[in-house]
C-alpha cells in the first residue's frame, strides 16, 4: 500500500514536468475502496463489475484483431542480455520511484473481461524489464520508466540517447548497464531527442552538470529545446495538470478494474526530475557531426510529435533511432490533457523523409519507446505503414470536412482503413482515432461546427436545468438512464444523466449512474488515455476531488530555465485582471549579469513586457541579477528579501511591486471537472504515485 507521505513526497519530481508554481492536493486517511473486488487478489476500486454488453463488445474484438501476428513479442525478447534485479527502484527522498510489483498481474496467463484484449497486449509487451542489445555497439535499458534509456558506444565511452523522467531509474539501468556491458567507461555525450520530460528529466543520474559545462559531456538537442521545453507547458499548466488525472488516471490503481498501463510505457517514474541545458545545437533541417568518433546524420522533425524532435542515423551501424516520431502506436495529433494540436501532415512528411533518406538501407530502427524492427523489409513495413496512418488521417478527416461533416460528428464518420487497424503498430494505445480526428478539423477550421447554435452556447449547468424540465425531471431521467444503462446503451445513458448532474450537482443518486455508465465505457475503451478517463471520472463522481495537504510541485530546475521573458509572460497570465482595474505603472527591469533588460506595464489590467528596451519614464526601475531573480522566481526569496539583502536595488516606486503581488493567483489544481465532486472528501490510501506522468512535459 501506498503510503500518504510517500504519494505526497513522490509527486514533486514529477509534477515540475507539469506545471510550474502549481500544487497538487491530496488527502489519504483511511482506505480508498471497502468492496471485494470480483476477481481474487485485485483491488477492485468501489464499482462494477464488466456488464454482458461490456464482455460482448471485448470478445468481439478479441475475435476481429491479428493475435496470430506475434512479431511483437520476438522482436520484444530479441537481443536480451539480463534482468532488472529489483522490481522496485527506491528516490533518494526514500519513497519508491518505480515499482514494477504493481503489474505483475499483467504477467497472469488469462484474459481479463475488464481490459480490451489489444490494450491487455500492448501492456504485457511493456512489461519487458531489463537490459537488451540492439546491434553491438547499441544497447538499451526498458521498463524502468515510461520512456527507454539507450547506450550507443563511442571511441572514447557511451553516448546516452534520452535519459528518462527521473535520476534514480536512469542510474538503475546505468549500473545495469555497466555490470553487463559498459566495460567502466564513462559517459561522453548526452542527446535529447525532443523536449518532452521523460526523455531528458533524468539527466542528472547519468551526468555532472558541471562536465556539460566545460565541455567534456557533450549534450546535444534540437535548436531551440530549451524554450519549448518550458513555454510548450508553462501557460496553461495547472488546467493540463488537473486533465492529466484524467488521461493518465493518476488516481486509479494498477489492477484489471483500474490502470493497466499507459500504451508508450507502464507508468512515468516519480524520482528526481532535473534539466540540464545542453551545449550543443543541431540547427540545420539535415546535419552530420560526429559525437565521440562516432558519425551522426541528425534529421530535424520540428512541429512532430514535439514542437522540436530530431531523428538520428548512424550510417556505420545501418541504425536509425526515430525518436518519438514512429512507435509501436498511433500517438497523439490531440492529446486529452491539453496541447497545441499537432500537423499529422507534416508528420507524415517527415516519416517519408526519414524512409527515403535512410529506411531503405537502415538494418535496424530504434526508438525512445517500445522495442527495435530488424532488417530492412521489417523498417520499411512501419515506416510506410506510419506515414500512412498520419496522412490518411489528415487526408480522410479534410476529406470529410469538405462535405459538411463537423468536429463535433467526425469522430464518428472517420476510420482508419482496415488494412492499418490490422497492423499493431498502428493502433491506438496513446493517441486515438477518434479524438485525433477531432483534433485534424480544430487545427483546421477550429472548434465552431457552423451552426450559430453553438457560436454563443450557454454554459453546461445554465442549460442543463431546462433539459431536465423538459424531460420530465430528475426521477424520469434516472428511470430512463438505468434503462439505457441496462440495455447496455451506455453513451445515450451518459447524454442524459450527464444533464441531470450538470442540473444537480447534488443529486447522488444520478452522480452513482453516471459513474456506472462511466465505468463501463472504460472498460470497453482500447485506448488508454480514454479508459483512464472514463475511470477516473467515475472515480470522482462516487468519491470526489482528493483534498487535504499540499505539495509544491515546482521544480527548481526547470523554473531556473525559464527564460525572463517566459517568467514575465507568465505573470500576465497568473495576474487576476479584476483585480488590476484602475492600477498603471512602468517599470524597467535590468539583470546586469546576463545584460537583459526589459520595459514592463500595467495599463488596461494587462500586463505586459518588451525585452531591449528602457522606458525614458518609469514609475520604478529595478535592478536584480538573474542569478537572484532566480531564487524569487522559485519562490526562495521574496524581492523584499532580495533588496534589504543588497542583491536588488531600486529607483522609485517600490510600492508597485506590492500592488502587482495582490492581483496575481495561485493556481490549484483541484478545480472541479464533473459537477457536485468539490464538495465530498476522499482518500487516496491506494493511489500509485508512479502514475503521475509528466505528458506535459512528458507531454506526449
Amino acid at each position: 500500500m501506498t503510503t500518504r507521505r510517500e504519494f505526497i513526497e513522490a509527486v514533486p519530481a514529477v509534477g515540475a514536468a507539469f506545471a510550474l508554481g502549481s500544487n497538487f492536493v491530496l488527502e489519504a486517511t483511511s482506505s480508498w475502496a471497502e468492496e471485494a473486488a470480483p476477481v481474487p487478489g485485485h483491488f477492485h476500486p468501489k464499482g462494477k463489475a464488466p456488464s454482458k454488453f461490456t464482455k460482448a463488445i471485448l470478445e468481439q474484438s478479441r475475435a476481429s484483431l491479428p493475435f496470430a501476428d506475434k512479431r511483437d513479442f520476438d522482436e520484444l525478447a530479441k537481443g536480451f542480455i539480463a534482468p532488472m534485479p529489483d522490481l522496485k527502484i527506491m528516490a533518494d527522498a526514500g519513497h519508491t520511484a518505480w515499482d514494477m510489483e504493481r503489474f505483475q498481474f499483467l504477467n497472469e496467463d488469462r484474459a481479463f473481461d475488464s481490459v480490451h484484449p489489444s490494450l491487455l497486449r500492448q501492456s504485457r509487451l511493456n512489461n519487458n524489464y531489463g537490459l537488451y542489445e540492439v546491434v553491438p555497439g547499441i544497447y538499451q535499458v526498458r521498463g524502468v520508466d515510461l520512456s527507454d534509456i539507450t547506450f550507443v558506444r563511442g571511441k572514447t565511452g557511451w553516448i546516452v540517447f534520452d535519459p528518462l523522467v527521473s535520476a534514480e531509474p536512469v542510474r538503475a539501468a546505468w549500473q545495469l548497464f555497466q555490470k553487463h556491458v559498459g566495460n567502466g567507461l564513462p559517459v561522453t555525450a548526452v542527446i535529447y531527442s525532443h523536449t518532452h520530460g521523460d526523455h531528458w528529466g533524468g539527466v542528472r543520474g547519468i551526468v555532472d552538470e558541471a562536465d556539460v559545462r566545460s565541455g567534456k559531456v557533450a549534450l546535444i538537442a534540437p535548436i531551440d529545446f530549451m524554450d519549448f521545453t518550458i513555454s510548450e507547458n508553462v501557460y496553461a499548466g495547472n488546467a493540463m495538470n488537473r486533465r492529466l488525472f484524467y488521461q493518465y488516471g493518476l488516481l486509479l490503481p494498477a489492477s484489471p478494474y483500474g490502470y493497466v498501463g499507459q500504451g508508450l510505457g507502464q507508468g512515468v517514474s516519480a524520482g528526481a526530475t532535473g534539466l540540464i541545458a545542453p551545449n550543443r545545437y543541431v540547427s540545420e533541417p539535415i546535419e552530420e557531426f560526429e559525437v565521440d568518433g562516432v558519425r551522426m546524420i541528425f534529421q530535424s522533425t520540428p512541429n512532430t510529435e514535439a514542437p522540436r524532435e530530431m531523428n538520428t542515423y548512424i550510417p556505420e551501424l545501418k541504425a536509425l533511432w526515430m525518436a518519438e516520431n514512429v512507435v509501436a502506436s498511433l500517438h497523439n495529433i490531440y492529446t486529452l490533457r491539453g496541447a497545441q494540436v499537432r500537423d499529422a501532415l507534416r508528420w507524415s512528411k517527415y516519416i517519408n523523409e526519414s524512409l527515403y533518406l535512410f529506411g531503405l538501407e537502415a538494418e535496424v530502427m530504434f526508438a525512445s519507446h517500445h522495442w527495435p524492427r530488424w532488417g530492412n523489409d521489417r523498417v520499411q513495413e512501419v515506416l510506410r505503414d506510419q506515414r500512412d496512418l498520419y496522412a490518411h488521417m489528415n487526408n480522410q478527416v479534410l476529406h470529410f470536412a469538405n462535405q459538411g461533416v463537423t468536429i463535433n460528428q467526425i469522430h464518428n464518420v472517420y476510420a482508419l482503413p482496415k488494412s492499418i487497424l490490422q497492423k499493431w503498430h498502428c493502433r491506438g494505445y496513446h493517441g486515438s482515432a477518434e479524438n485525433n480526428a477531432r483534433g485534424v478539423i480544430q487545427r483546421y477550421l477550429g472548434y465552431w461546427d457552423c451552426n450559430p447554435a453553438s457560436l454563443i452556447p450557454l454554459s453546461p449547468e445554465e442549460s442543463a436545468p431546462l433539459y431536465v424540465e423538459m424531460m420530465g425531471g430528475s426521477s424520469r431521467i434516472i428511470d430512463k438512464g438505468r434503462e439505457l444503462y441496462d440495455a447496455g446503451q451506455y453513451l445515450l445513458a451518459s447524454e442524459i444523466v450527464n444533464k441531470l448532474v450538470q442540473a444537480e450537482p447534488g443529486n447522488g443518486a444520478a452522480k452513482d449512474l453516471l459513474a456506472d455508465i462511466f465505468e463501463q465505457l472504460g472498460y470497453q475503451q482500447e485506448n488508454p488515455g480514454l479508459r483512464n478517463s472514463f475511470l477516473a471520472a467515475a472515480y470522482e463522481l462516487r468519491s470526489g476531488i482528493p483534498q487535504g495537504e499540499t505539495a509544491n510541485t515546482s521544480s527548481p530546475d526547470v523554473i531556473r530555465a525559464m527564460s525572463t521573458e517566459l517568467f514575465l509572460n507568465f505573470l500576465g497570465i497568473r495576474m487576476d485582471s479584476r483585480k488590476a482595474e484602475g492600477l498603471s505603472f512602468t517599470m524597467n527591469l535590468i539583470t546586469p549579469d546576463n545584460g537583459e533588460r526589459f520595459v514592463v506595464e500595467l495599463a488596461n489590467a494587462t500586463l505586459t513586457n518588451i525585452e531591449g528596451h528602457q522606458a525614458a519614464k518609469a514609475d520604478l526601475t529595478l535592478k536584480i541579477n538573474r542569478a537572484d531573480l532566480e531564487l524569487t522566481m522559485m519562490g526562495v526569496k521574496s524581492l523584499d528579501e532580495q533588496i534589504a539583502e543588497g542583491k536588488a536595488t531600486f529607483e522609485g516606486d517600490i510600492s508597485i511591486l506590492g500592488k502587482l503581488a495582490a492581483t496575481m493567483v495561485d493556481f490549484d489544481p483541484r478545480f472541479e471537472i464533473m459537477p457536485g465532486t468539490k464538495a465530498r472528501t476522499a482518500s487516496v490510501a491506494h493511489a500509485d504515485p508512479y502514475q503521475a506522468v509528466p505528458e506535459k512535459i512528458v507531454a506526449e
